[in-house]
């Protein structure tokens, strides 16, 4: 029986989907885990697989149009097999009057890339890399007017409001021109570059109008690629080492803690599929070697005596201070602390370490104990929504990771049902990858909580600044060797500290204080995780 195939959600703020490009014709024979579409949302494009085999029958929205959410995209069945029934009801394909109802900013942007594009010619418009974003500021161009541009290759280095990341070139062709100067910025859908055949006049069409650019001279970035919409990200890797992986397939590796450098896809050229990931069985072989979750302070200044300097802000930093402003005087915020016995901890941690390929930090069983403490406190586990409280069905947990230009927080997905080697792999790829910039924006969103950790530069307690839209933040401080009494006698014990920041509209004092109790438990008697 066939099959009618709906336009996905591929974002929890995506209303309508455009089809950028189809990869299957009418009548061509489908198989499960091959590309059908591409998707264009209002974040990225996505590559859509199809999770059904037989033979495309039917094209709900033609190339280059949009369609609503849950609209027909496709319809898959027998070859010859009758589906009038079926596209009775199919949502027509978006035509050039329902553009006109797009908002304004892509209005603005279709104006500017005249209709008058020559043959061969794309207009490449500036991304929207996040959902909160409006525009995007060009750190660095990769490739100039002139260049011979490849599909994947590296065009510029974009600055959002939340990191800066690498955008590459589906295209091929020859960089006719720069819509938008080195160090300049312009809103979303605005033209950011052309690409053509070489020596054709693009003259006639729209050009980008972006704000000014800043006096400042950006940072130096380094070139090394890193992450990309299509392909699973890898710390430090060349174009030709990228792993190449459709969304789906990527999204459960991310929420079953799967090492997508050690799958073999079985996709078109050797690309990993949805069912390589539901088919994979982890070896003994190391997780990652990615460098480890440590902090890293800002850039350093330097110091002149008696002359006063300024630097300018950077768009991940202003966002920053505009977050922490509005998280710290619209949510109530009050803090509980308390202090561990980390002597049996310590003991676990030598166990679990020696045993082969394997090494995990402190932090990493913090994070695993938070999260099964999550499940039992899902109160704690919550969002503020202005006239309801939002008690979330996932236990997201966010790892604050300080960066040059401030900090990021990275989500660990599913963390509660994740392994110690599987949250140490996480989180060490993640870190490092927010280090040198390569983060992408889906990937420091979804928190249900979040844990930032100063332990490591001795700071013995401390307190945060939630993380909106979360209700509370631990604090983890140093663990320190300390006198205490223990059956009546004083001892060396190893304490560490830990601060809990609530919101008082989501979480009491009381539930809090059972958290706490409950995290300390899981911590001072480690084996009580198992139960």
């Amino acid at each position: 029986m066939a099959e009618v195939i709906t336009m996905p959600r591929l974002s929890d703020t995506m209303t309508e989907g455009k089809v950028a490009k189809w990869h299957k014709k009418v009548g061509d024979k489908v198989k499960e885990g091959d590309i059908l579409a591409e998707i264009e949302t209002d974040k990225a494009v996505q590559d859509f697989e199809s999770e059904v085999e037989g033979t495309l029958l039917y094209v709900g929205v033609e190339e280059g149009n949009a369609a609503v959410v849950d609209s027909v995209l496709a319809i898959i069945g027998k070859e010859g097999e009758d589906i009038s029934g079926l596209t009775g009801g199919a949502a027509a394909p978006s035509t050039s009057e329902d553009k006109k109802e797009e908002p304004k900013a892509e209005a603005a942007a279709a104006q500017e890339a005249s209709t008058e594009v020559p043959a061969g010619v794309e207009v490449i418009t500036m991304p929207r890399l996040s959902d909160t974003m409006t525009e995007g500021k060009v750190a660095k161009w990769h490739k100039n007017v002139g260049d011979t541009v490849k599909e994947g290759d590296l065009l510029a280095e974009i600055e959002t409001d939340k990191a800066v990341q690498d955008f590459e070139s589906e295209f091929n062709g020859v960089l006719l021109k720069q819509g938008v100067e080195e160090g300049g910025a312009a809103p979303v859908d605005s033209v950011l570059a052309i690409i053509g055949p070489a020596g054709t006049d693009v003259s006639g069409v729209g050009a980008a109008k972006p704000a000014a650019a800043s006096s400042e001279k950006p940072a130096e970035q380094k070139t090394e690629a890193k992450t990309e919409e299509k392909a699973a990200p890898v710390a430090n890797a060349s174009s030709s080492d990228r792993v190449a992986i459709s969304p789906l397939a990527k999204k459960m590796a991310q929420d079953k803690g799967v090492d997508i450098n050690a799958v073999q896809g079985s996709g078109e050229n050797g690309r990993i599929v949805k069912k390589d990931i539901e088919n994979y069985q982890p070896s003994a072989k190391p997780a990652s070697s990615a460098p480890a979750a440590s902090g890293a302070a800002q850039v350093a200044l330097s110091f002149v005596q008696g002359e006063d300097t300024e630097s300018q802000n950077s768009q991940v930093r202003n966002i920053i201070a505009k977050r922490l402003s509005e998280s710290k005087f619209s949510a109530p915020h009050y803090y509980l602390m308390v202090e561990i016995n980390m002597d049996k901890a310590i003991e676990a941690r030598k166990e679990i370490n020696s045993l082969p390929d394997t090494k995990i930090s402190f932090n990493d069983m913090i994070i695993k104990a938070t999260a099964v403490a999550l499940r039992k406190h899902p109160q704690v586990n919550s969002s503020w929504a202005g006239d309801k409280i939002i008690h979330r069905g996932n236990i997201n947990i966010g790892v604050a990771v300080a960066i040059p230009d401030g900090l990021v927080v990275p989500v660990l997905k599913n963390t509660d049902q994740m392994t110690y080697t599987q949250i140490s792999a996480a989180v060490k790829d993640m870190a490092g990858r927010a280090k040198n910039k390569g983060l992408k924006a889906n990937e420091m969103e979804g928190s249900t909580f979040s844990i930032s950790n100063l332990g490591m530069f001795g700071i013995e307690t401390f307190t945060s600044i939630i993380n909106q839209p979360n209700a509370a933040i631990l604090s983890v401080g140093a663990i320190i060797e300390k006198p205490v009494v223990k059956n009546g006698q004083i001892v060396v014990g190893n304490i560490m500290k830990l601060s809990l920041a609530c919101d008082h509209r989501v979480v009491d004092g009381a539930t809090g204080a059972q958290f706490l109790q409950t995290l300390k438990t899981y911590l001072e008697s480690p084996l009580t995780l198992l139960l």
